[in-house]
Parts: C-alpha cells; structure tokens; sequence
C-alpha cells in the first residue's frame, strides 16, 4: 500500500484486508480501530467497504485531530474518541454499539511518534525523556528514571525490555542521577551503551532499544491495559464478525497469543463422554501462528521487520 496523508506507512496492510473483509462486506457494518494513529489501516478499510462505519480510538490527541483531516473524505461514516483502547467497552456502550464486526489492534507506538523529537520515544536523536502517548497523562520517563528505586526500575528493564544487563543499567542510572536529574534521551542512551559490556553490544542494533522500550511499556501502561482490552474487544466481536491484532514485541505477542487461545479452545472436562455445549470454543482461529510481514514489505517498511499478526473469527455467541 502507499503512504497514508501522513507519509505513514502502515504495516501489513494488504493482510490486514484480506483477513477482515469477510466480515465487514455487509452495508452498515461496525469496526473499531482500537489504536488509530495517523489512520493508514483506517483510510485503506474505508476506502474499500463503502458500507462501513469505523469507530477509531487513540490515546494520543494528536493522533486524533490528524486523523480527522486525513479521514474527512469519510467523515460521515467516522467517530474517532480520544481514549486507551481499554475502554472499549465502555466507548461501545456510549455509541450504542454493543456488538461489531471487526477489532483492529495495531499495537505499540507509531512512525510519527517515532519520528516526532519532543515525545522522547526515540534514542537516536536528542529529546526530553518523555515517552508518553497520552500527553496529559501524569508519568513520564523521567520520572521513571530519576524516582524508582534500583530494583524496581530493574524489574522494569528486565521484564517489559527483556535486558539482560537491567541491574547493571539500573544501577549506572541510579549513579548518574544523584549527581543530577536524567532529562535527555541521549545521556540516558549513553548511560545504557556503558552500562552494556562491549561484546554484547556488537549485535542485535542499538543497546538502548530494549530500555527504551520498557521505559516507553512502563510509563503508558500498555501490558496491563492490553490485558484488560482484549477479553473487552472479543466480547464485543458479533458471530461472524474478527479481530486482528499486530504485536511488535514478545511481550505483547504472547498476551494476544493467550487471549486468542482461550476462546479458541473447548474446554470440555477431560473425561467427559460428549461436548458441553457452553464449553464449546467460540472463536476460530484464522492464522496459523503468527504471520510475519514479506520479504516485499520489508524492502519497503523496514519497521515492520518485528510485526506478528494473529486473527481470529468468532463462530459461536456466548453462553
């Protein structure tokens, strides 16, 4: 697919497609792109389904008012709310939705936010150490890095950034602080290349990425919100209707792993001479594993290069 209005490329797009027009073919039909950003998916399922109406949600304002420009032409068929995708629920009540027919998770943070110095999310150029998505939001890298005790910042390193060298890090940060407040990305990215010993920092790109991105988890929130979204945003898919979600990290991957599974799966008692039929799944999934963007793709988007996409279809209401 081309760039979007905004020079944003969006991942997997042609998938991304395929995988939802089944469900959204009908006239009147509803998704909701849970993670808007600058409304490339959004654009393209517009531009295909003439009958479909698209509910875009984003914790990012920016994001937000951007989207309404690059999606006036469909304006009439667009509600876009300033939320985190875990009020799904609740923004589906509030519109008089109480079910759809497709989900669009496109998870992490997007190409402008990337590419936008202010935010703070990238470490390869100079920024205050922001990192929120959601700028009225009340934590901030910085506060992160400059108030959370040694093992508790760690934790956060070693979990949400898999970091091998967490205590390390979180130590030289604890250091580097009491001299003065951390404020920059570029002195923290500094710190984190020290920190790493230099055979470990040959390979696997910039040693400051699995930092940053545990920073960037930690200050949004964003494993426990996808927790709480997901069982919201399947309960909300109509029979017929599917969800499709791109991860960017194996963190993310396996919560919507998990939370595809257990309603894909029958969980009749072992033992037991039929089927209950309230045990029976009530999804299917339609990916095999994880996709992962093509070779094509990748030439042209090499940030899709970490991108695993899962969907699934329900088959059954509930119980």
């Amino acid at each position: 697919m081309p760039a979007t209005g905004s020079g944003h490329q969006p991942v997997m797009t042609d998938r991304v497609l395929a995988l939802l027009a089944p469900a959204l073919e009908r006239q009147g039909s509803v998704l909701v792109d849970a993670t808007l950003g600058r409304a490339g998916h959004a654009s393209a399922l517009l531009s295909q389904h003439p009958g479909l109406n698209l509910i875009g949600v984003d914790t990012d304002a920016a994001a937000i008012e951007e989207s309404r420009r690059l999606l006036a032409p469909y304006a009439e068929r667009v509600s876009l709310v300033h939320a985190r995708y875990d009020a799904i629920g609740e923004i589906l009540a509030r519109l008089g939705h109480p079910s759809v027919q497709g989900i669009l998770f496109d998870l992490g943070v997007s190409s402008p936010q990337l590419d936008d110095p202010g935010r703070g999310f990238a470490y390869a150029q100079d920024a205050p150490l922001d990192m929120r998505m959601d700028q009225s939001g009340p934590l901030t890298a910085a506060d992160v890095v400059n108030t959370y005790p040694v093992a508790r910042l760690a934790q956060v390193l070693r979990e949400y950034g898999e970091e091998r060298f967490a205590r390390r890090i979180a130590e030289a940060v604890a250091k580097e602080r009491s001299r003065e407040p951390l404020t920059s990305t570029m002195r923290l990215s500094a710190i984190v290349r020290d920190s790493i010993p230099a055979p470990a920092r040959r390979s696997g790109g910039n040693p400051a990425k699995r930092t940053f991105q545990a920073l960037r988890i930690e200050v949004n929130g964003e494993l426990e919100a996808l927790r709480r979204a997901l069982p919201a945003a399947l309960d909300a898919v109509a029979v017929g209707g599917r969800i499709v979600v791109l991860a960017y990290h194996s963190l993310e991957d396996r919560t919507v792993k998990r939370a595809l599974a257990a309603v894909s799966t029958d969980t009749t008692p072992r033992g037991l001479p039929v089927q209950l039929a309230e045990a029976r799944p009530r999804f299917r999934l339609i990916t095999r594993g994880a996709e992962r963007p093509t070779e094509s793709e990748l030439a042209a988007n090499p940030r899709a290069a970490s991108a695993r996409l899962r969907a699934a279809e329900r088959i059954r209401a509930a119980a």
